[in-house]
């Protein structure tokens, strides 16, 4: 079992991510984080399965915020990082 921070992960993109993960990755655990901005929609993971959401942790933060961030990497394990925090404008 691994345990993936994912952030900007209530995009398109990362949501789209995310979803695939689970699905895929059963057994795995994904950290949710993001920060509430125009494209960012918490509510992306509202239908997912109990099975999955019992997988997936959720941090309101921005990857510019050094102490959240590390203390997330801490409390969570996490093995790996993917990003998909970004701003079009």
């Amino acid at each position: 079992m691994s345990t993936l921070l994912v952030t900007g992960s209530t995009g398109f993109i990362g949501t789209n991510f995310v979803r695939y993960w689970l699905r895929h990755h059963p057994d795995d655990r994904v950290v949710n984080y993001y920060m509430p901005r125009y494209a960012a929609n918490p509510g992306n993971f509202a239908d997912l399965p109990a099975e999955q959401t019992k997988h997936l942790a959720h941090v309101k933060g921005g990857i510019g915020d050094y102490d959240l961030e590390l203390a997330t990497l801490r409390r969570h394990r996490v093995d790996a990082v993917v990003n998909f925090a970004a701003e079009s404008h």
